[in-house]
Protein backbone atom coordinates (compact mmCIF):
# COMPACT_ATOMS: atom_id res chain seq x y z
CA UNK A 1 0.00 0.00 0.00
CA UNK A 2 1.36 3.63 -1.01
CA UNK A 3 0.81 5.32 1.57
CA UNK A 4 3.12 8.37 3.29
CA UNK A 5 2.47 10.53 6.55
CA UNK A 6 4.05 13.92 7.01
CA UNK A 7 3.43 16.33 9.89
CA UNK A 8 3.35 19.23 7.50
CA UNK A 9 3.22 23.00 8.27
CA UNK A 10 1.68 24.01 11.20
CA UNK A 11 2.65 20.13 12.96
CA UNK A 12 -0.11 19.05 10.93
CA UNK A 13 -0.80 15.15 9.89
CA UNK A 14 -1.60 14.79 6.44
CA UNK A 15 -1.58 11.35 4.62
CA UNK A 16 -1.04 10.57 1.27
CA UNK A 17 -1.60 7.68 -0.63
CA UNK A 18 -1.49 7.41 -4.58
CA UNK A 19 -0.34 11.00 -5.42
CA UNK A 20 -3.68 11.97 -3.31
CA UNK A 21 -4.27 14.17 -0.34
CA UNK A 22 -6.20 11.38 1.81
CA UNK A 23 -6.06 13.02 5.57
CA UNK A 24 -5.36 16.70 6.52
CA UNK A 25 -6.13 17.21 10.48
CA UNK A 26 -5.81 19.70 12.75
CA UNK A 27 -2.94 22.61 12.32
CA UNK A 28 -1.24 23.15 16.49
CA UNK A 29 0.24 26.05 14.86
CA UNK A 30 -1.65 28.72 12.98
CA UNK A 31 1.17 30.88 11.91
CA UNK A 32 4.76 30.57 10.24
CA UNK A 33 6.46 33.28 9.56
CA UNK A 34 8.25 31.02 6.67
CA UNK A 35 5.30 30.08 4.76
CA UNK A 36 3.69 33.65 5.38
CA UNK A 37 6.79 34.97 3.27
CA UNK A 38 6.82 32.36 0.68
CA UNK A 39 3.88 31.32 -0.26
CA UNK A 40 1.32 33.97 1.61
CA UNK A 41 0.05 31.81 4.04
CA UNK A 42 -1.23 34.04 6.61
CA UNK A 43 -3.43 31.30 8.87
CA UNK A 44 -2.57 27.51 8.85
CA UNK A 45 -5.94 25.95 8.63
CA UNK A 46 -6.41 22.43 7.09
CA UNK A 47 -7.75 23.91 3.80
CA UNK A 48 -4.20 25.72 3.47
CA UNK A 49 -2.28 22.66 4.16
CA UNK A 50 -4.29 20.47 1.60
CA UNK A 51 -3.61 23.01 -1.14
CA UNK A 52 0.47 23.21 0.18
CA UNK A 53 0.57 19.69 -0.10
CA UNK A 54 -1.17 19.46 -3.20
CA UNK A 55 0.77 22.52 -4.71
CA UNK A 56 3.78 19.91 -3.82
CA UNK A 57 2.66 17.15 -5.62
CA UNK A 58 2.01 18.83 -8.96
CA UNK A 59 5.07 21.33 -8.50
CA UNK A 60 8.12 18.15 -7.73
CA UNK A 61 6.03 15.06 -7.38
CA UNK A 62 6.22 14.91 -3.58
CA UNK A 63 5.47 11.14 -2.80
CA UNK A 64 5.34 9.77 -6.53
CA UNK A 65 7.24 8.31 -8.74
CA UNK A 66 7.76 11.73 -10.97
CA UNK A 67 9.36 13.24 -7.87
CA UNK A 68 12.15 15.55 -8.59
CA UNK A 69 15.26 14.40 -6.59
CA UNK A 70 18.00 17.98 -6.71
CA UNK A 71 17.70 21.77 -6.07
CA UNK A 72 19.77 24.48 -5.52
CA UNK A 73 19.33 26.14 -2.11
CA UNK A 74 16.35 27.69 -1.38
CA UNK A 75 16.70 28.94 2.67
CA UNK A 76 19.78 31.34 4.11
CA UNK A 77 19.71 29.00 7.29
CA UNK A 78 17.79 25.88 6.21
CA UNK A 79 19.61 22.59 7.54
CA UNK A 80 19.56 20.84 4.40
CA UNK A 81 20.93 24.22 2.99
CA UNK A 82 23.31 23.59 6.18
CA UNK A 83 24.12 20.63 5.57
CA UNK A 84 24.57 20.53 1.71
CA UNK A 85 27.29 23.36 2.08
CA UNK A 86 29.13 21.33 4.61
CA UNK A 87 29.37 18.29 2.31
CA UNK A 88 29.92 20.22 -0.46
CA UNK A 89 32.69 22.29 1.45
CA UNK A 90 34.25 18.68 2.45
CA UNK A 91 33.12 19.54 6.38
CA UNK A 92 31.60 16.52 6.18
CA UNK A 93 31.40 13.40 3.70
CA UNK A 94 27.63 12.46 3.77
CA UNK A 95 24.60 13.47 5.70
CA UNK A 96 21.84 11.07 7.19
CA UNK A 97 18.39 12.10 6.13
CA UNK A 98 15.29 10.99 5.62
CA UNK A 99 13.29 10.72 1.97
CA UNK A 100 9.73 9.98 0.77
CA UNK A 101 9.26 6.95 -0.64
CA UNK A 102 12.62 5.87 0.44
CA UNK A 103 13.13 6.33 4.39
CA UNK A 104 15.93 6.87 5.74
CA UNK A 105 19.10 7.51 3.57
CA UNK A 106 22.79 8.07 3.02
CA UNK A 107 23.28 11.19 0.56
CA UNK A 108 26.77 12.65 -0.35
CA UNK A 109 25.96 14.81 -3.44
CA UNK A 110 25.05 18.23 -2.32
CA UNK A 111 21.91 19.23 -4.60
CA UNK A 112 20.60 15.84 -3.48
CA UNK A 113 21.20 16.43 -0.15
CA UNK A 114 18.82 19.82 -0.97
CA UNK A 115 16.06 18.53 -3.12
CA UNK A 116 15.30 16.08 -0.82
CA UNK A 117 15.54 17.83 2.77
CA UNK A 118 14.65 21.24 0.95
CA UNK A 119 11.44 19.97 -0.33
CA UNK A 120 9.58 18.04 2.50
CA UNK A 121 10.16 18.08 6.10
CA UNK A 122 8.32 16.19 8.74
CA UNK A 123 8.13 12.65 7.75
CA UNK A 124 6.33 10.49 10.23
CA UNK A 125 5.85 7.20 7.58
CA UNK A 126 6.13 6.21 4.21
CA UNK A 127 6.19 3.26 1.71
CA UNK A 128 8.98 2.02 -1.07
CA UNK A 129 8.83 4.60 -3.83
CA UNK A 130 11.80 2.50 -6.42
CA UNK A 131 11.69 5.29 -8.48
CA UNK A 132 13.00 7.52 -5.38
CA UNK A 133 14.97 4.63 -4.14
CA UNK A 134 16.73 4.70 -7.17
CA UNK A 135 17.40 7.95 -7.72
CA UNK A 136 19.37 7.98 -4.48
CA UNK A 137 21.02 4.74 -5.05
CA UNK A 138 19.57 1.36 -3.49
CA UNK A 139 22.69 0.89 -1.83
CA UNK A 140 22.53 3.85 0.23
CA UNK A 141 19.21 3.39 1.55
CA UNK A 142 18.18 1.65 4.74
CA UNK A 143 15.73 -0.67 3.84
CA UNK A 144 14.67 -0.23 -0.06
CA UNK A 145 12.19 -2.73 0.96
CA UNK A 146 10.17 -1.06 3.50
CA UNK A 147 11.52 2.51 3.75
CA UNK A 148 11.73 2.76 7.43
CA UNK A 149 13.02 5.43 9.34
CA UNK A 150 15.79 4.92 11.57
CA UNK A 151 18.67 7.75 11.95
CA UNK A 152 20.63 5.45 14.32
CA UNK A 153 20.69 2.77 11.64
CA UNK A 154 21.03 5.55 8.59
CA UNK A 155 24.49 6.05 10.83
CA UNK A 156 25.48 3.10 11.08
CA UNK A 157 25.11 2.66 7.37
CA UNK A 158 26.77 5.84 6.39
CA UNK A 159 30.18 4.13 8.23
CA UNK A 160 29.72 0.85 6.81
CA UNK A 161 29.63 2.53 3.10
CA UNK A 162 33.12 3.82 4.31
CA UNK A 163 32.18 7.37 5.27
CA UNK A 164 34.39 8.90 8.26
CA UNK A 165 32.33 12.23 8.69
CA UNK A 166 28.69 12.13 8.53
CA UNK A 167 25.70 14.62 9.45
CA UNK A 168 22.61 13.34 10.79
CA UNK A 169 19.34 14.58 11.41
CA UNK A 170 17.03 13.85 14.46
CA UNK A 171 13.59 14.78 15.82
CA UNK A 172 13.92 12.63 19.01
CA UNK A 173 15.86 13.83 21.46
CA UNK A 174 16.37 9.56 22.48
CA UNK A 175 17.95 9.53 19.23
CA UNK A 176 20.51 12.38 19.38
CA UNK A 177 21.57 10.75 22.82
CA UNK A 178 21.98 7.38 21.04
CA UNK A 179 23.73 8.53 18.29
CA UNK A 180 26.12 10.66 20.57
CA UNK A 181 26.89 8.22 22.30
CA UNK A 182 27.96 5.58 19.86
CA UNK A 183 29.42 7.60 17.01
CA UNK A 184 31.11 10.62 19.48
CA UNK A 185 32.80 13.07 17.53
CA UNK A 186 32.43 11.27 14.42
CA UNK A 187 29.02 12.29 13.98
CA UNK A 188 27.36 16.18 13.61
CA UNK A 189 23.65 16.13 14.72
CA UNK A 190 21.23 18.55 13.50
CA UNK A 191 17.88 18.72 16.06
CA UNK A 192 15.31 19.00 13.09
CA UNK A 193 11.35 19.23 13.66
CA UNK A 194 11.23 20.38 17.13
CA UNK A 195 7.90 21.87 17.19
CA UNK A 196 6.18 20.47 21.01
CA UNK A 197 9.38 19.01 22.35
CA UNK A 198 9.74 19.08 26.38
CA UNK A 199 11.96 20.82 28.40
CA UNK A 200 13.53 17.88 29.04
CA UNK A 201 14.04 16.93 25.50
CA UNK A 202 15.17 20.75 24.56
CA UNK A 203 17.91 20.24 27.01
CA UNK A 204 18.80 17.05 25.75
CA UNK A 205 19.20 18.62 22.35
CA UNK A 206 21.75 21.60 23.32
CA UNK A 207 23.52 18.58 25.30
CA UNK A 208 24.19 16.28 22.16
CA UNK A 209 23.53 18.34 19.09
CA UNK A 210 25.30 20.46 16.98
CA UNK A 211 22.78 22.31 15.19
CA UNK A 212 19.42 22.88 16.67
CA UNK A 213 16.45 24.64 14.68
CA UNK A 214 13.58 26.62 16.33
CA UNK A 215 10.97 25.76 14.53
CA UNK A 216 7.89 26.81 16.81
CA UNK A 217 9.22 25.27 19.94
CA UNK A 218 8.80 27.24 23.32
CA UNK A 219 11.30 24.91 24.96
CA UNK A 220 13.96 24.84 22.85
CA UNK A 221 13.31 28.58 22.57
CA UNK A 222 14.17 29.29 26.38
CA UNK A 223 16.59 26.94 26.06
CA UNK A 224 18.82 28.61 23.97
CA UNK A 225 18.52 31.77 25.55
CA UNK A 226 21.02 29.93 27.85
CA UNK A 227 23.16 27.53 26.23
CA UNK A 228 22.83 28.74 22.19
CA UNK A 229 26.17 29.44 21.24
CA UNK A 230 25.41 31.19 18.31
CA UNK A 231 22.06 32.24 16.63
CA UNK A 232 21.01 32.55 13.21
CA UNK A 233 18.01 33.83 11.56
CA UNK A 234 15.29 36.12 12.44
CA UNK A 235 11.99 34.13 11.90
CA UNK A 236 12.75 30.91 12.75
CA UNK A 237 16.11 30.77 13.99
CA UNK A 238 18.85 28.02 14.03
CA UNK A 239 21.12 27.37 17.17
CA UNK A 240 24.66 26.29 17.20
CA UNK A 241 24.50 23.90 20.28
CA UNK A 242 28.72 23.23 19.75
CA UNK A 243 31.95 24.90 18.96
CA UNK A 244 31.75 22.65 15.43
CA UNK A 245 28.19 24.13 14.97
CA UNK A 246 29.44 27.44 16.01
CA UNK A 247 31.90 27.28 12.68
CA UNK A 248 29.72 25.99 10.70
CA UNK A 249 27.05 28.92 11.17
CA UNK A 250 30.02 31.42 10.76
CA UNK A 251 30.98 29.76 7.23
CA UNK A 252 27.49 30.05 6.24
CA UNK A 253 26.97 33.76 7.06
CA UNK A 254 30.62 33.67 5.56
CA UNK A 255 29.13 32.30 2.37
CA UNK A 256 26.12 34.40 2.17
CA UNK A 257 27.59 37.98 2.79
CA UNK A 258 25.01 39.03 5.03
CA UNK A 259 24.38 40.61 8.58
CA UNK A 260 23.32 38.09 10.92
CA UNK A 261 19.64 39.41 12.13
CA UNK A 262 18.62 37.64 14.92
CA UNK A 263 15.84 40.16 16.03
CA UNK A 264 12.98 37.55 16.76
CA UNK A 265 10.51 40.28 14.80
CA UNK A 266 8.31 38.25 13.84
CA UNK A 267 7.96 34.28 15.36
CA UNK A 268 5.32 31.65 14.72
CA UNK A 269 2.35 31.42 16.82
CA UNK A 270 1.96 29.72 18.75
CA UNK A 271 4.47 28.48 20.79
CA UNK A 272 4.35 25.06 21.68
Amino acid sequence: MDRHVIEALGRTKVVIRDGKVVEVGRPEVEYCPLFAKVRNIQVITPEAVRENMEFRIRDFGMCTPERKMRMKDFLSFGVSELLGMAVDRGLLDAAVIVCEGAGTAVVSDPELIQGIGGRVSGLVETTPIPEIIDAIGKEMVLDPKRAEIDQYEGTRLAFVRGFKRVGVTVASAADARRIREEFGQRVAIFAVHTTGRTAEEAETFFDTCDIITSCASKAVRERAMEKALLQVGNKVPIYASSLWGEMLLKVRLEMLKNPNVTAPEDPPRPLI
